[in-house]
């Protein structure tokens, strides 16, 4: 490593040094940066006397501050690494000789005068045992201040008192022997087992055990499901008798709606009772095995209990992760979640991180995996402290752990703990690990449990008796064999997470189709588009949007028609009115991405945002709108999780461009659509998803609707394809007008936004409510030959070549809510028809995608009509990317819709390309 302070600058630095600490504005700018690096480590110590200047005793703190963590003995499975390099004394200008040497030390927190040895072994003692810190990487000098401060004035070294020491002995028992009873009771059951990391169990017992005195009121929990049923059983207090009845397999009889899941993926609160008598909420959040997408989940719903309990200093709800080391390094949404830490409208007042270190993934070793040091050097992106500490020292782990914790109550901030230990099986208690890991597995082979090994300890300190350690384990398998007994005469009932408690006390899941009270009157409407067309006194915007609020509040007052943004604002401010706040999110949601929304003022000169809607109700009730990081997996799981812990807000969570909801379809799939059918929990998430097209290309005209319509049974969510503002309006509101919660997929428009038949009147908004189906309103029934189905905006295309054609023989039915079909009003309507002969559907999108294959089964199935299809071939890619084409396309389609029907035969077959349209060069 080279010096800075070479002997040759060594008196200049000396000099320039003094003159900084008498005033600091007498050396130039590179001067005082270059010694508020030295700062850094407490200072406030003057050159001592010597051949080696105090610079280098300075450097020498700092270096070990910086890098003593690689010097660390962090892995249980390898001996303590040698002297680093860029650590040896030689590197700072010292010789052996000058160990002996007294210097001033007070750089170092708690030292003064010390010899070169003290020092050296301080150093050691504090940045080179079972603890490797780092936190230099934090720029704010208040919280790396504090870190160092809680680590060198106490030399890293754990002050247990006695009792604790016992129950870190005695969670560690209960880790083991709740696993070894699994093992040998329930052989070949998958459990994922945390053999190996059972020091997580006392590090989350002291988390949660110190976690009232510092205000935390409710913890919520996310993990994976390596060691979740342990954290259950030991963590939680859910039942042992719950837990063993799972593994008979017989719990889902006649026990719970829907399809259950399996027991590691399974959720559960309690209500904990501290050693000293303090009360503590804790929820471990119920997640797939997709690894770490239940992070942004945990925080949304941390969020939102915030809000609920109006813990505005973020201090009483507090985000605990647990993770595992390759997923932590892996997966992306890891980083997108740990983006969302500081943001205004993602926040939680930082989340403590505890990662499972195994050293390994599936079969995969770290340098397979990752191409940096830690696996948890993806936290350095946010400043966070992290803490790395060897697993069989339960007393180090427990004391990172309360340091840990009171760095986030004082700082607000995330703070990792990457807790080195290893996976005593494979994957799973059925893989064979040393296949591909054969000395690591020789190794874990042989080794004694981090029980005994600690015990030992206890022993030889003279703090424990070896009959005292016997005790203890003797008690707890006792424990455990008569719970099972009990299992096995009298199955317990599932006694999970209650669904329909607290704050959804009065909810329930079963969807109706009956109609929810939607309609405002005009005198709640006029007070909201006052509101939202006004702008506060001396608060300047761009002129566009003075002519769009002027247009907005003429259109209102002389009936000319609400637009859809128009109409979002109204059914947004109604809620807000009646006491339902609103929270919407999405990448550039404020002024909404084709510059429609404008729900967020901003004056061109100061740059100040005003919010109109916040003044409704004097700002009693919250609207709050948020432009989010460029992420879809990390904040969709946030508003996901928000919506599972406050029904009574309307959450909505808005994609640029539909087909952006890719980037979140591990969220979807895993967690909005099955959530109720595996877990119980409701949800009512609102995602829009622009949709629609118009010549934009593949990715920007389809929001997948297929994949929803795909995914729908049960009654498990709501998808709608809309075409009218009112509608727009009425479904937002019936969306927290009813006794249930289901998510809502809207497929968005784009060019219907300023469509100039895309409006409604006023009446629409004040005397109706949602129809899931449209009928036909400008033709007579009897008249009708052929009956046009589609949906959204294709009706407006259809409608104008009706009008033009004049063919009046032709009804246009838009469906509005794709599912839960409404069969019933579906029969009705047709039954008006009763001369018609050919019935169609029409669509925009490829044969494949769209609406097709799902109103084609429900029309056959559940009405008994064979419709017929008009639209595109199916193609792999969602839309040309040609304008010229898609111009082609869709005039083509929609003729078709009006041909006889001879003609209408060449376009059902494949779609409007065929015969009769060969394809054209495109560039898909």
């Amino acid at each position: 490593m080279s010096s800075f302070a070479t002997r040759q600058n060594l008196e200049l630095i000396e000099e320039q040094y003094a003159h900084w600490k008498r005033d600091n504005s007498s050396v130039d700018s590179h001067w005082q940066a270059f010694f508020e690096g030295f700062e850094l480590a407490g200072a406030g110590s003057t050159p001592a006397s010597g051949e080696t200047g105090q610079t280098d005793i300075v450097r020498l703190i700092y270096n070990y501050r910086n890098m003593g963590h690689l010097m660390a003995h962090l892995d249980p499975l390898s001996d303590p690494p040698s002297e680093y390099p860029n650590l040896a004394i030689s590197e700072f200008g010292f010789t052996p000789d000058d160990l002996n040497k007294t210097y001033d030390a007070s750089a170092f927190a708690g030292m003064r005068q010390a010899t070169l040895a003290e020092l050296l072994a301080a150093l050691k003692e504090t940045y080179c045992g079972k603890i490797g810190i780092e936190y230099l990487h934090i720029q704010d000098t208040e919280p790396r201040s504090w870190v160092r401060d809680k680590v060198e004035l106490c030399r890293s070294r754990p002050a247990l008192p006695l009792r604790q020491k016992y129950r870190v002995l005695m969670t560690l028992h209960y880790a083991e022997l709740f696993e070894r009873f699994l093992h040998t009771r329930y052989q070949g059951q998958k459990r994922f087992s945390l053999e190996g990391s059972e020091t997580l169990i006392p590090v989350l017992d002291a988390l949660v055990e110190k976690a009232p005195s510092l205000g935390v009121k409710e913890i919520v929990l996310g993990m994976a499901h390596r060691g979740r049923l342990n954290v259950l059983a030991n963590i939680l207090h859910k039942p042992y008798q719950d837990i063993f009845n799972e593994f008979e397999d017989n719990f889902l009889l006649d026990s719970i709606d829907g399809d259950g899941d399996v027991k590691y993926h399974l959720g559960f609160s309690y209500d904990y009772t501290t050693s000293q008598g303090q009360q503590i909420h804790l929820s471990l959040t119920p997640n797939p095995s997709h690894l770490e997408a239940v992070n942004p989940v945990v925080e949304g719903r941390v969020r939102a209990k915030q809000w609920l309990f109006a813990d505005k200093e973020r201090i009483a709800g507090l985000p605990l992760l647990i993770h595992g080391d390759a997923a932590f390094a892996g997966q992306g949404i890891v980083a997108e979640t740990l983006n969302l830490s500081n943001l205004e409208g993602y926040t939680t007042g930082g989340t403590v991180h505890v990662v499972i270190n195994n050293q390994i993934g599936f079969t995969t070793s770290p340098k397979d995996a990752r191409s940096t040091t830690y696996c948890t050097d993806v936290a350095k992106m946010i400043q966070a402290p992290i803490f790395h500490v060897n697993a069989e020292d339960p007393e180090a782990c427990v004391f990172v752990t309360e340091l840990a914790l009171e760095f986030r109550q004082k700082f607000h901030r995330d703070v990792i703990i990457d807790l080195y230990c290893y996976r005593k099986h494979g994957h799973n208690e059925g893989d064979e690990p040393s296949f591909t890991q054969p000395i690591m597995y020789r190794k874990i082979k042989d080794r004694p449990s981090v029980s005994a090994i600690y015990t030992e300890q206890l022993v030889t300190r003279g703090e424990m008796k070896p009959e005292e350690a016997d005790a203890i384990k003797r008690e707890f398998q006792t424990k455990l064999d008569t719970e099972q007994e009990i299992v096995k005469k009298s199955p317990p009932r599932p006694r999970g997470m209650k669904s329909f408690s607290g704050s959804w006390q009065g909810m329930n899941s079963k969807f109706v189709f009956e109609p929810a009270p939607t309609a405002v009157s005009r005198e709640v409407l006029q007070e909201i588009t006052e509101i939202i067309t006004t702008v506060p006194p001396n608060f300047t915007i761009n002129p566009k949007i003075t002519s769009l609020l002027q247009k907005r509040s003429e259109d209102f007052a002389k009936d000319r028609g609400i637009d859809w943004a128009f109409g979002e604002a109204l059914a947004f401010g109604s809620l807000v009115k009646e006491g339902n706040a609103v929270r919407l999110s999405g990448q550039d949601s404020r002024r909404g991405t084709f510059s429609q929304r404008h729900a967020t003022f901003t004056d061109v000169n100061s740059g100040e945002r005003y919010v109109p809607l916040r003044k409704l109700n004097n700002g009693k009730v919250t609207f709050a709108v948020f432009d989010s990081l460029l992420s879809e997996a990390a904040v969709l799981g946030f508003e996901f999780g928000y919506s599972l812990d406050d029904p009574s807000v309307l959450v909505l969570w808005e994609a640029q461009f539909g087909d952006f909801a890719n980037g979140a379809q591990a969220i979807i799939d895993q967690f909005i659509v099955p959530s109720e059918s595996k877990w119980q929990r409701s949800s009512g998430l609102v995602m829009l998803l622009p949709h629609g097209y118009e010549g934009q290309g593949p990715e920007h005209s389809s929001a997948r609707l297929e994949r929803f319509l795909q995914s729908c049974a049960d009654d498990n969510i709501q998808v709608c394809n809309l075409s009218t503002p009112a509608q727009y309006f009425h479904v937002l509101r019936r969306q927290m007008k009813r006794t249930f919660r289901k998510p809502l997929v809207i497929m968005t428009p784009k060019s219907l936004l300023r469509h100039k038949d895309a409006v409604s009147p006023v009446a629409e908004f004040t005397h109706n409510r949602f129809h899931e189906i449209l009928d036909d309103s400008n033709i007579n029934p009897a008249e009708i030959k052929r009956v046009l189905w589609c949906s959204g905006k294709l009706y407006y295309e259809l409608l104008e070549k009706r009008n033009e054609k004049k063919a009046r023989e032709v009804a246009i039915i838009r469906l509005e809510q794709f599912y839960p079909f409404a069969a019933g009003q579906a029969k009705q309507i047709l039954s008006r028809y009763s001369n018609a002969r050919d019935f169609f559907w029409v669509q925009e999108e490829s044969k494949n995608m769209g609406g097709w294959t799902f109103v084609d089964a429900r029309f056959r199935e559940e009405l008994g009509i064979n419709l017929r299809y008009i639209g595109r071939h199916a193609s792999a890619s969602p839309a040309t990317g040609s304008h010229k084409v898609h111009v082609k396309e869709q005039k083509e389609l929609v003729e078709a819709a009006f041909a006889d029907a001879s003609a209408v035969a060449g376009y059902t077959t494949n779609g409007i390309h065929g015969a009769n349209y060969p394809r054209e060069k495109q560039t898909h």
